[in-house]
């Protein structure tokens, strides 16, 4: 089982497996070679990270992981230049270390064939003087920035105190231990570090998610990339804030809800420090129900963080042991839907759910992003990715609110029968509308 905090990671826009995940990957790739040995790299992009890598930044991203750096920590001065530096010196340092001769077009391949392993995978191999092959690894990058290899695990994996793979699993462990869903996805942390450093990063995840929107509420100008696009979230903010109309109705909350999560998106799409939650192109949906609560209902304590983000973060498990969060294998269905469904639940727990309704709160969520699918125009994450973190906010508090007022009794679908259903859905959904920017509205700009 993974910890909640492999599922909500510090990084940098604007994609978790187009972005992130790379970096990683070249990051774990030169962490562990032989410097002395090496003269040249060559960097090998399948499938859909060649046919959007050069919109989502992941030639950028690979060079400052062989740089040596991550995505937690970058500078952004480092981070927004580093491509347009190697361009320019026609080298690239490994690891802080050793500077060895990087031709953008000669030692990048942008292949648009797809590997047998993964829609995202990258190969990395390293040569010595004579163009031998040193080392070489094959990464698949299989959203919310993880990475596998075909021999190793995503991340390490952990020994949970209360192991669970479906829905079901954790509603039985909640009633046998008579504990809740955040109860259950603690104890398991627990296992893993005590609760000092529990709360110390989830006061950090927090800290980044709330000034990613404080930035894009105060940013205007144009996202990078070609497309025009304008920022929008400050004149949102804008709007809202001198209405003379206080009234918590329902236009104030989609008014709320709406303009936290385009300000986080645009954050992301700029190449900002955001929380990957679950994925970069979902990121806005977590932070602005949480933030729509601490600033329109009451101030989060960290009793409620917890409840909030330990709640969040099981649903999450349940789709990434089920199905994928990947907007390449499941298209936006695996990325905003999966987030839309864990927001619901967070904010069921929230409002003093039970398991039941915080069970219910997720599948309805997920129930109504089945099918969406992942066509970012200019392979992107602005259009049509910005908003639909807005629409999953407000689906995810939608969700909340039927799964509360529901009546006790029999219903037809379950949390884990619409996970297993995503999962056919996005196997059944052509390629083409699987973050390949080949089909959809990609194809209409």
């Amino acid at each position: 089982m993974n910890s909640i905090f492999d599922m909500f990671s510090i990084g940098v826009g604007p994609s978790s497996s187009h972005t992130v995940g790379p970096m990683n990957a070249a990051y774990t790739f030169v962490s562990e070679l032989e410097l002395e040995k090496v003269e040249s790299v060559t960097i090998h992009l399948f499938g859909s990270l060649s046919l959007t890598g050069r919109g989502h930044g992941t030639d950028r991203a690979i060079l400052c992981g062989l740089m040596g750096e991550t995505a937690e920590k970058v500078a952004n001065n480092v981070y927004q230049t580093c491509l347009e530096s190697v361009a320019t010196t026609q080298t690239l340092t490994l690891n802080h270390t050793k500077t060895i001769p990087f031709n953008l077009d000669h030692h990048i391949i942008w292949d648009k064939k797809f590997h047998p392993g993964h829609a995202n995978t990258v190969t990395l191999s390293a040569f010595d003087k004579a163009m031998n092959c040193v080392a070489e690894r094959t990464f698949h990058s299989i959203g919310g920035g993880f990475i596998t290899e075909k021999d190793r695990p995503a991340c390490p994996s952990k020994t949970p105190l209360y192991p669970f793979t479906r829905g079901q699993d954790l509603l039985d462990l909640c009633t046998e231990h008579n504990l809740t869903i955040a109860d259950v996805v603690h104890k398991n942390e627990s296992q893993w570090q005590d609760e000092a450093t529990i709360q110390t990063q989830l006061e950090e995840i927090w800290g980044v998610m709330k000034e990613a929107i404080q930035r894009g509420i105060s940013t205007e100008g144009e996202l990078p990339g070609g497309l025009h696009v304008q920022r929008r979230a400050k004149d949102l903010y804008e709007q809202f804030s001198a209405s003379p109309d206080s009234t918590p109705g329902l236009t104030t909350i989609i008014d709320h809800l709406s303009t936290y999560a385009i300000a986080v998106n645009e954050e992301n799409a700029a190449g900002g420090k955001i929380v990957t939650a679950p994925t970069n192109g979902a990121a806005g949906v977590i932070p602005s129900v949480l933030y729509y609560v601490d600033q329109c209902i009451a101030s989060v304590t960290y009793t409620e963080l917890k409840t909030f983000f330990m709640t969040a973060g099981g649903i999450c498990h349940l789709f990434k042991e089920n199905a994928s969060i990947s907007g390449a294998e499941m298209g936006c269905q695996g990325e905003v839907g999966v987030a839309s469904a864990m927001a619901a639940a967070g904010l069921t727990a929230l409002k003093g759910g039970t398991p039941e309704h915080i069970e219910c709160a997720a599948e309805i969520a997920m129930e109504h992003h089945l099918g969406l699918t992942c066509d970012p125009i200019k392979g992107l994450d602005q259009v049509p990715c910005i908003e639909r973190n807005s629409m999953g906010a407000i689906k995810a508090v939608t969700a909340c609110e039927l799964a509360l007022k529901r009546t006790q009794g029999f219903r037809k679908i379950t949390l884990d029968k619409v996970i297993r259903t995503m999962k056919r859905t996005g196997e059944d959904m052509n390629r083409a509308y699987k973050e390949t920017s080949l089909g959809g509205l990609a194809v209409e700009c």
